[in-house]
């Protein structure tokens, strides 16, 4: 059996795909990783992360050129706001058995596959606060609740599209086109009033044919929050706690990772934790490099 890692990216986020893999290797050296392109243009990242990280690009191309094609013809136009962004849910027919997708927007603080041995007891796993800070906002309209298409303790269960996992073969390719379709004819369902794209899919979806679900801030061990615009998160060497727990992960979901910004410094750790900046080199020191 496979188990690993799936990340999505382009040329365009290659700063975070690097500072994720980088965070991602700290603490596991072996995981399998595999990159889903989010467009053609991902030559650059996909170079690096293999040099240095092992990071293997998801070997079914073609699959995923046909799954993005058929997202476009299920799909009106005006639709879906990133449609490539879609992508993500070809997790289900690639190589790994078990898996755990993970958004670039991230850094781990553990050696995150260990998470997978929950799917010894679920299909399906995620581990973040949505249900409770922002409750069905950027994933359903009120119109689900109104019209029972979910019951009230199913919508307990929406969660963020940026960290998760399941299993191959949970979901088939015939449930997933069936589902797609359905979505299409009632976008009155989702809310993508802030310009989320597969976060409102990928729940109906989940909720829709997976019953055996966890979110692992429900357990009893519970879990931190994990969202980088949580301003009270404490870090010591490089890593960060709520309190005295430690983090699974943050997430900079909605947040702009910039300098001045929520746990720069935090981010700009582990993107450059393998390299020497040139701007940190000393001036003289550059000078002579001429």
């Amino acid at each position: 059996m496979q188990r690993g890692i799936y990340i999505v990216a382009n040329d365009r986020v290659i700063d975070n795909a690097i500072a994720l893999l980088n965070s991602i290797r700290f603490y596991d050296e072996k995981v399998l990783v595999y990159l889903i392109p989010f467009n053609e243009n991902y030559q650059n990242v996909a170079n690096i992360l293999t040099r240095f990280h092992q990071v293997q690009v998801f070997p079914y191309l073609e699959f995923l050129e046909q799954f993005t094609q058929t997202i476009g013809e299920i799909f009106p136009k005006d639709f879906l706001a990133l449609p490539n962004k879609m992508r993500k849910l070809a997790v289900w027919f690639g190589p790994l058995d078990e898996f755990i997708y993970i958004d670039t927007d991230i850094i781990v603080f553990e050696k995150i596959a260990d998470s997978l041995n929950q799917l010894a007891e679920v299909d399906f796993f995620c581990c973040d606060y949505h249900h409770r800070s922002e409750g069905l906002q950027n994933i359903f309209s009120s119109l689900v609740k109104e019209q029972q298409i979910f019951t009230e303790e199913q919508l307990q269960d929406v969660f963020n599209s940026g960290f998760w996992a399941s299993r191959k073969g949970v979901i088939t390719q015939q449930m997933m086109e069936e589902t797609l379709r359905e979505c299409a004819m009632h976008k009155e369902y989702f809310d993508f009033s802030c310009g989320v794209t597969d976060q409102p899919i990928l729940n109906y979806l989940v909720l829709k044919h997976i019953t055996k679900r966890r979110n692992l801030v429900k357990t009893p061990e519970g879990e931190p929050g994990s969202w980088a615009g949580s301003p009270h998160f404490q870090e010591k060497d490089y890593v960060l706690y709520d309190s005295d727990r430690r983090l699974k992960y943050l997430h900079w979901a909605g947040t702009p990772i910039k300098p001045g910004g929520s746990y720069w410094k935090l981010w700009e750790h582990y993107r450059y934790l393998h390299e020497v900046r040139e701007d940190k080199v000393p001036l003289l020191q550059r000078l002579f490099r001429r």
